[in-house]
């Protein structure tokens, strides 16, 4: 997801993005560590956008201070 679309989105939706995204990061993580997946580096992108979904909230709370 582009930082574009990311700050479109409200703060809810943001927050359950993220609930969302960590989520299917952890089943990942575990689905890979049971059988290998075709594509790990998936794994590393996955957790690179949850890190930008966080930056973005917390960006607007640092804001709305």
């Amino acid at each position: 997801m582009k930082i574009a679309e990311i700050r479109e989105l409200s703060d809810k939706e943001l927050l359950e993005r993220i609930d969302a995204d960590v989520t299917a990061y952890e089943q990942k993580v575990l689905n890979h560590s049971i059988s290998p997946m075709d594509n790990p580096a998936q794994i590393r992108l996955d957790r690179r956008s949850i890190a930008r979904l966080k930056t973005e909230l917390r960006r607007r709370e640092l804001i709305k201070k």
